[in-house]
C-alpha cells in the first residue's frame, strides 16, 4: 500500500472524509512555502498537493496562476519543489504528498530523472492535468513502476464512453472536478456533483476526492457526505495572497492566515455535528 492508500484506509476507519490541501511550491518564497508545508498536517491536512509552478497553467484560475508566477519570480524550480518534499519527509513519513501540475516541466526535467528524483524525495502521487490517458505512455508506466500513484481527473463532461479511459491505470484516488472550467472561478452545484460522483463510484472502488471551487465550510461538509476526500486549493492560495505586503512578500500574517483557514475547514470533517446542513 502507498501512503495514499493507507491514508484513505485510515480515514475510512475513522468514518470521515479527508481534507486535501493544495499549495503552490515556492509561493511566495521557498522558506515561507516550506514552513507552511511542514505545518499543514498539524493544522488538519490529511493529504497535501504541491503545485509544480509553471508559466502557463491553463487549467488554473487567476489565484493559482498568480501563485505560480510569484513562485517562479522568487526563483522556484522543479528541483526546489522536490527539495521541499525531501525536507518535509525528514519530520513526517506518513502524510501523503501529491505533485500536481503540467507535463512540460516534467518533460524537460526529463521524465525518467523526474520520476526517480520525486520518489527519492518522498512524493507519493502525480496529477498531470494536461496529460490525457492516451498520451501518458512516457510518464505513467515509469511512475507506476516506481511506486507512485497516478491520479486522473474526471469532470462534469466525462461521459459514460470516456469514463473507462479515465479510470484505467488510475490509482490512489480519482479527482473529480466539480465545475466545468478553470479553478476557483465558480461555485459547484452540490446535487450535480453528487450525481456525477455516484456514477463514478459505480465504476470504481477507488476513493474519490472532489475539488475545484471548494471554498467554504458548508461546501466541505456537503462534499464530505458524498466523497472520500475534499480538495481545497484556490481558497488557500487566495488567503495567502491577501496576507502579502504591497510588494508580494510574506508578512507575519501569511502563515497563520493560511493555516487558520485549514484548521477551520478541517474541523468540519473532524466534528461534523457542529456544521450547518446545506
Amino acid at each position: 500500500m502507498t501512503r495514499i492508500d493507507k491514508k484513505f484506509a485510515d480515514l475510512k476507519s475513522q468514518g470521515r472524509a479527508g481534507l486535501v490541501t493544495f499549495i503552490t511550491g515556492g509561493d511566495p518564497d521557498y522558506d515561507t512555502s516550506l514552513a507552511i508545508l511542514k505545518a499543514l498536517p498539524g493544522a488538519g491536512a490529511d493529504i497535501i498537493e504541491i503545485g509544480m509552478p509553471f508559466s502557463d497553467p491553463m487549467a488554473d484560475g487567476p489565484a493559482i496562476q498568480a501563485s505560480s508566477l510569484r513562485a517562479l519570480n522568487a526563483g522556484q524550480t522543479m528541483k526546489k519543489t522536490l527539495s521541499m518534499v525531501r525536507e518535509f519527509r525528514t519530520k513526517d513519513d506518513t502524510t501523503p504528498i501529491v505533485l500536481m501540475g503540467y507535463y512540460n516541466p516534467i518533460y524537460v526535467y526529463p521524465v525518467d530523472r523526474f520520476v526517480a528524483d520525486a520518489v527519492e524525495a518522498g512524493a507519493d502521487g502525480l496529477i498531470v492535468v494536461d496529460l490525457p490517458p492516451e498520451e501518458d505512455e512516457e510518464l505513467r508506466p515509469a511512475a507506476t513502476a516506481a511506486g507512485m500513484n497516478v491520479i486522473r481527473l474526471a469532470t462534469p463532461t466525462t461521459d459514460a464512453k470516456r469514463l473507462p479511459a479515465v479510470l484505467s491505470n488510475t490509482s490512489g484516488f480519482v479527482y473529480y472536478v466539480s465545475i466545468a472550467g478553470i479553478t476557483g472561478t465558480a461555485a459547484p452545484d452540490i446535487d450535480s456533483v453528487a450525481a456525477h460522483v455516484g456514477r463514478i463510484k459505480a465504476n470504481t472502488s477507488l476513493p474519490i476526492a472532489v475539488g475545484f471551487g471548494v471554498k467554504t465550510e458548508d461546501q466541505v461538509s456537503a462534499f464530505a457526505r458524498i466523497a472520500e476526500g475534499v480538495v481545497v486549493g484556490s481558497a488557500l492560495v487566495s488567503a495567502l495572497a491577501q496576507s502579502l505586503d504591497g510588494e508580494g512578500k510574506a508578512t507575519e500574517a501569511t502563515k497563520p492566515e493560511l493555516l487558520g483557514l485549514v484548521k477551520r475547514l478541517s474541523s468540519v470533517l473532524r466534528h461534523p455535528a457542529e456544521t450547518v446542513a446545506v
